[in-house]
């Protein structure tokens, strides 16, 4: 019996809490049983404010540098964040092996990705192979129409995330890992 993959996209805006409705979710599965991989990008914070993200290994737990604020970094950068070169490598290397896996967590396709063709564009290569039954996966709300257009697999599942409504998507979301 062939299982089906399905895409489900966290989108919401900047500070609303969508990397740690994904690490509720992560922890949520991991406690079921399921083979979680991918990368989380837990921000930094200085003084109540956003200074840098890192990238988090979801199956090691090992964390590093991803981005600054400042432009103090030798890799790309989009808008305001500066990219580590290494810690773009390193995130794409995790996703490399992540398949095959119960779900796949890629917090985030952004910018880098969907508009330059930089970062993690393996990423949107293992959404296109499906093996994963599923895919948890961060996209800013204004990118949507371009996610869709690169995964060419059907359409997503959509939930939009804001910091008043994080546990009814919390209980929406692991709903659907409990369908046959």
């Amino acid at each position: 019996m062939e299982t089906r993959s399905t895409i489900i996209v966290i989108t919401g805006d900047s500070g609303c809490g969508k990397t740690t409705l994904c690490a509720r979710v992560v922890a949520f599965a991991q406690a079921r049983g399921m083979r979680v991989t991918g990368v989380l990008t837990p921000p930094r914070v200085s003084g109540g404010c956003k200074i840098g993200m890192d990238v988090l290994d979801i199956c090691a737990g090992e964390r590093r540098a991803l981005a600054e604020l400042a432009d103090t970094c030798d890799g790309p950068a989009t808008g305001k964040w500066h990219f580590h070169a290494d810690g773009l490598a390193w995130g794409a290397d995790i996703l490399r092996r992540a398949t095959p896996c119960d779900l796949l967590v890629i917090d985030e396709l952004g910018p880098l990705e969907l508009v330059h063709d930089e970062g993690w564009t393996i990423g949107i290569e293992l959404l296109r192979a499906g093996r994963y039954r599923f895919a948890l996966v961060v996209v800013r709300t204004a990118l949507l129409p371009r996610f869709r257009e690169r995964i060419e697999n059907g359409e997503p599942f959509v939930l939009n995330v804001t910091s008043n409504n994080q546990d009814a998507v919390f209980a929406e979301l692991t709903a659907r890992f409990e369908e046959p």
